[in-house]
């Protein structure tokens, strides 16, 4: 397929309609490497026809000193048949006269008589050829075409006239062998030079479309075309590696097409550099040694040229189309990279490192610079050599590159031989690194460090390079290793040392919390806080540090009410730098206590004074954990479009970086939401996570509650929550502001049928919440329990809005309004609280919350229930009162089970009913 070369097409047809009419040209075909310059020579001979003689030869660099092989490849094609002249034979004479005078591939010709003889009898042969069919000539790569061919071919490009003939030949752009001097004397005799360009992003649609003509996406052909420039070659290569790499659709399309490297193309483009002059070659080492955007002059000293070469190489690179034009100097696309790679021996690979890295250490180029270079050199054997990959992974972690600086680090200790505190403080920096990517290998370079240190004082400093555990499992070895340090600690002279008493407190703080799913520590927890006082001293990093890890554990157990948690928690805040980096502190902690408190506001205050902060040492786990605070912020400011969009920006992260807090406040506001999409993608990452502890379990349990219960499955639904809050109550976590298991069951075993149940959970539920006090919760225990009365509990609806009205949680007495209003049926009283709830639901963001209330407005008299379904919702209800599971509705129907699901839950918000129950109730016989 020729895509835009139209052009090229008609003056070659041009040209050929002049050659029959007496008028011979010579044209010439330029383009970089893969522009497609032999397959357009390949296709002319099928424009010429069956008039046209055609002459066709293919110059190789492997041949380029067989004398005649070129003109040899055009005259084996003329017919064996010989006129009386016996021209034939000339080429034979001519091979045997070039070799016996020494004719070969240098300018200079012994005898130019004896030369100028075979040129003539080759060129009568084609005159002779030429009197009956158009000749068409047609040769490929012409710049490695041998000296004699070269020296005939300029000849005849001289003594065209009176040739019924068009010569047509291609020629490499950036070739070195492009700027021979016969070369150019064939070139400079071109009529036409035909230049082809990249294809445009319509050629790439065109070319991917294939034979069936179906139409690629767009985003692949946007990717597809930036990565390759228009370059044919490249293009077909990408495509075809995509076709087994990549499932049609992906959200990083252009990221993956940017690091494809197709071996075929890979080895295409190495030829190329293979035989180019060796200036060419050593520029093309050296970007690839140094990298894109690099300084020219370093790059030229790196190579070992001058100014001028370098320039050279340079342009030659740029006209190949293997380094992108414009002032920086990079390569076009990682592939060539791989190419230029792939011509270097290890050792010359290695040594090519080490060259760049004394380069850029001499010339004082960034740490990270230099270290990338050390990274790839396995013995780097110099005295810098450590300082700089500290520095490189220190620079690394403050710009929340952890990865990197493990990288750094890792090459760091390989080469650090003594073992020593030096070594201990290496494995330190490392395990900080790693603490978020890797904390198996974490834990075990904290180990190895405290084993080289000699004081108590600096094992415990080692020791709490260990990340907080924040409502993960911690393992046994960890905890193990922070009570052998609590315990020299404590032991004679360790208590004698600067500092041991912050460290001690600090070491009790992660001791205490790694028993936090055992109920016996978290009533020690509890009383450990209340024996501070009724004010606990924050003042210091390790009296916060331990003051948030027992106020989690109130919060948790519920033994210590809201306002408690209220107060405390807000006290933290308000002595804590406001900095984004605390996703492996303990400060998550104090975010939750607070959260299940109900106390935001201090929280808003605290993420809004970081975000004017400067943003030093925060990672991927920092900026998830950010996004899941500001979301369940937003949340309780009754903004529920904003907080889904943080949590829809964090489902974009890695799953290394959801720590289990940021999973369960995303869970939360999902519980709010009721989304079932977004819950099902945050099953989906929370499952990526392992291991995982309680917190993060009963999250999943929790989300996949909810789903099924979308799905009509709401006695497996049921039977996940009832396990789930067992678990929890084992633990010791009474509290399920955090986990809201009990609210979920209330509601099922009501769908189910099962009133009293229902009813016992409730009166659990609602004691609960009147002993935490916080007024969210309470107002949602007393509707559901107002709810579960039926006629005998609005004096408890009526408690709950008054509560609510004290709560920033506006949604959470919008659906207490709609409850109360639908109780109460007609009316002033019920009117206003239905008018209320539709404008606070409308003024958070919640559309179906408003339809119910504003459907409960209207009168049941004159507007039967059903009015307000569509046909399909009315549809889909009356097959639920017939009995039919949601399979069976789907394929009675001829729909999805998806499409059954969403208009249940259409229909359950419109009538105000919570399961299919009292749907079938709500619905008039039919």
């Amino acid at each position: 397929m020729l895509l835009e070369r139209e052009d090229a097409l008609a003056r070659f047809r041009a040209a050929l309609d002049a050659a029959q009419r007496g008028v011979p040209s010579l044209l010439l075909i330029t383009g970089p490497l893969g522009s497609g310059r032999s397959e357009l020579l390949r296709r002319l001979p099928e424009l010429a026809g069956d008039d046209a003689r055609v002459l066709r030869a293919s110059a190789a660099w492997r041949e380029r000193d067989y004398a005649f092989g070129v003109a040899r490849q055009l005259l084996d094609r003329l017919p064996d048949t010989a006129d009386d002249t016996g021209h034939p034979g000339c080429l034979a004479d001519a091979e045997y006269t070039s070799r016996s005078i020494g004719i070969d591939n240098h300018l200079d010709t012994p005898d130019p008589a004896v030369s100028e003889a075979v040129l003539q009898a080759a060129h009568a042969l084609l005159t002779d050829a030429a009197r009956s069919r158009l000749l068409l000539i047609l040769v490929d790569d012409l710049q490695w075409a041998d000296a004699p061919s070269l020296r005939w071919l300029a000849h005849l490009a001289r003594r065209l006239h009176g040739l019924r003939a068009l010569l047509v030949y291609t020629l490499a752009d950036g070739d070195h062998r492009a700027r021979h001097p016969l070369v150019r004397e064939v070139a400079g005799a071109a009529r036409a030079v035909l230049r082809l360009a990249p294809l445009s992003r319509d050629a790439t649609r065109a070319l991917l479309a294939g034979p069936h003509g179906r139409p690629p996406q767009d985003a692949l052909v946007r990717a597809l075309h930036d990565a390759s420039g228009g370059n044919p070659l490249f293009l077909t290569a990408f495509r075809s590696a995509l076709d087994a790499s990549l499932l049609p659709g992906s959200h990083e399309l252009a990221l993956t097409v940017r690091k494809l490297s197709p071996p075929a193309l890979r080895d295409r483009i190495a030829g190329h550099l293979r035989i180019q002059s060796e200036p060419v070659r050593g520029v093309a080492n050296a970007v690839a040694a140094l990298g894109d955007h690099i300084d020219p002059a370093l790059l030229a000293q790196l190579a070992g040229v001058d100014e001028i070469g370098f320039s050279g190489a340079r342009r030659a690179l740029v006209e190949a189309g293997l380094l992108a034009r414009g002032r920086d100097i990079r390569f076009v696309h990682g592939v060539v990279r791989d190419a230029v790679d792939s011509l270097l021996t290890l050792g010359e690979r290695e040594r090519s490192h080490n060259a760049a890295a004394d380069l850029l250490y001499r010339c004082g180029r960034p740490t990270e610079q230099v270290a990338s270079h050390l990274l790839a050199v396995v013995h780097p054997g110099r005295p810098w050599s450590e300082t700089v990959l500290r520095a490189a992974a220190l620079n690394a972690q403050r710009a929340g590159r952890p990865a990197d600086a493990a990288r750094y680090l890792r090459r760091a200790l390989l080469h650090h031989r003594t073992q020593d505190d030096s070594r201990a403080r290496l494995l330190m920096d490392l395990a900080t690194a790693e603490r978020a990517l890797a904390p198996d290998a974490c834990e075990r370079h904290v180990s190895q460090a405290v084993a080289l240190l000699g004081t108590p004082r600096d094992r415990a400093v080692a020791a709490l390079h260990l990340p907080p555990n924040l409502l993960a499992a911690p393992t046994p070895s960890a905890v193990e290793l922070l009570r052998r340090a609590a315990a020299a600690l404590d032991g004679p002279g360790g208590e004698e040392e600067e500092g041991s008493g912050d460290l001690a407190l600090r070491l009790e703080a992660r001791l205490r919390h790694a028993g936090h799913e055992n109920p016996v520590e978290l009533a020690a927890s509890v009383a450990r806080l209340r024996g501070m006082g009724p004010t606990p001293p924050v003042d210091t990093v390790a009296e916060r540090e331990l003051v948030s890890v027992l106020l989690c554990a109130g919060a948790l157990s519920g033994r210590l009410g809201a306002e408690e948690v209220s107060r405390t928690g807000n006290r933290i805040l308000e002595r804590e730098p406001a900095t984004a980096a605390h996703a492996h502190t303990t400060l998550p902690l104090v975010m939750i206590a607070l959260f299940v408190a109900e106390s935001v506001r201090g929280v808003a205050c605290w993420l809004s004074s970081e975000q004017r902060t400067r943003r030093l040492y925060s990672t991927g786990a920092d900026e998830v954990l950010l996004t899941a605070e500001r979301a369940f912020v937003l949340m309780a400011q009754g903004r529920p479009a904003a907080a889904r969009e943080h949590v829809e920006r964090a489902l974009t992260k890695d799953a290394d970086a959801w720590s289990e807090p940021a999973a369960l406040l995303h869970a939360s506001v999902a519980f709010e939401l009721r989304d079932q999409d977004l819950s099902e993608r945050l099953l989906e990452r929370t499952r990526e996570r392992r291991p995982a502890g309680l917190a993060l379990t009963a999250t999943r349990e929790i989300l996949r509650a909810g789903l099924d219960t979308q799905r009509g499955l709401g006695r497996e639904a049921l039977d996940g929550l009832l396990a789930c809050g067992r678990r929890l109550e084992t633990a010791g976590w009474c509290n399920s502001a955090l986990l809201p298991w009990r609210p979920y069951a209330i509601d099922l075993h009501q769908r189910l049928g099962e009133s009293e149940a229902a009813l016992r959970l409730a009166e659990e539920e609602l004691g609960w919440a009147r002993d935490w006090g916080a007024p969210a919760a309470l107002g949602r225990a007393l509707r559901l329990k107002g709810w579960l009365l039926q006629g005998d509990g609005l004096d408890l609806l009526r408690e709950a809005v008054a509560v609510l009205r004290t709560s920033p949680y506006e949604v959470e007495l919008a659906r207490t309004l709609v409850v109360l209003g639908r109780r109460l049926r007609s009316g002033t009283e019920a009117e206003a609280a239905l008018r209320e709830a539709a404008r606070i639901a409308a003024t958070c963001g919640v559309p179906w919350l408003a339809e119910r209330a504003e459907h409960g407005l209207g009168s049941a008299a004159t507007t039967p229930p059903a009015a307000a379904l569509t046909p399909s919702e009315r549809r889909v209800a009356f097959l639920v009162g017939r009995g039919l599971t949601n399979q069976a509705i789907a394929t009675e129907l001829g729909v999805s089970s998806r499409a059954v699901e969403k208009h249940l839950t259409s229909a359950y918000r419109k009538l105000g009913v919570s399961g299919r129950r009292e749907l079938v109730n709500a619905l008039p016989a039919r």
